[in-house]
Formats: C-alpha cells, sequence, structure tokens
C-alpha cells in the first residue's frame, strides 16, 4: 500500500486547522479515515511534518547470493526435490515458501517435462 500524497495530506491539515468541520467530516470528505487523521495531526505535532514516513523495511531475504548458487546446484542435482529438501540441501533454514520465492525471482522452473510420444486417443 502506497501512502497519501503530501498534497492531501496537506488539505485535510488544512481543513481540520480551519475548524468548520469535524474529523469526521473531514475524513469523509477525504475518503479517508478518522484514525489516519489523527495519527496525521499527532505527527505533525511531535515532528512537524506531515510528509509521509520512510518504510520500515521487512525481513531479509532468506537466500544471499551464496544461498542462491546452492539453490541453483541442488535443483541441477535433484530436480524432484520437494521444497523443504532443498531448504535442507542448501542448508538454509526457512519456510517452504521462502524456496518458491527465491526459485521464482531465479527463474528456475521445476515441473516436470513430458516423457515419451503423445497419446493418440486422449489430448494432449
Amino acid at each position: 500500500m502506497r501512502a497519501y500524497s503530501t498534497d492531501l495530506r496537506e488539505r485535510v491539515v488544512a481543513a481540520c486547522d480551519a475548524g468548520d468541520a469535524t474529523r469526521e467530516q473531514v475524513a469523509a470528505r477525504f475518503s479517508v479515515s478518522v484514525t489516519w487523521i489523527r495519527k496525521l495531526i499527532r505527527q505533525r505535532r511531535e515532528t512537524g511534518s506531515i510528509e509521509p514516513r520512510p518504510h520500515g523495511g521487512g525481513h531479509a531475504p532468506a537466500f544471499d547470493a551464496g544461498g542462491e548458487r546452492r539453490l541453483r546446484e541442488a535443483v541441477r542435482e535433484r530436480p524432484d526435490a520437494t521444497l523443504a529438501e532443498l531448504a535442507r540441501a542448501v542448508g538454509v533454514e526457512c519456510r517452504p515458501s521462502a524456496v518458491h520465492r527465491a526459485l521464482k525471482r531465479l527463474g528456475v522452473t521445476r515441473k516436470k517435462s513430458r516423457g515419451g510420444r503423445p497419446s493418440r486417443t486422449a489430448p494432449s
């Protein structure tokens, strides 16, 4: 979710400062929540700014450059391994979803190719 624009923030604060409407009315006029207005006013009081704060970041990726290299090698050695088995083979303690995201980021597909000739009786 993206932060509200500075222009909207300025208009909301100006409407609140004018004092001719309640925060509920201002929230309805600008399609924002009363809680967001309360937080914006508190931020201006504490920091003197209504600019959006920087994003907090998030979790670091489970696979660094070396881990991605080892993951690629593990898939090459055992293409039929499960995601949990690949995580153990690489030596990274993480959830299977993290292995899936790393494989997707690397562009490594694990779909099995069809062996043999196509069937003449069923669609292929």
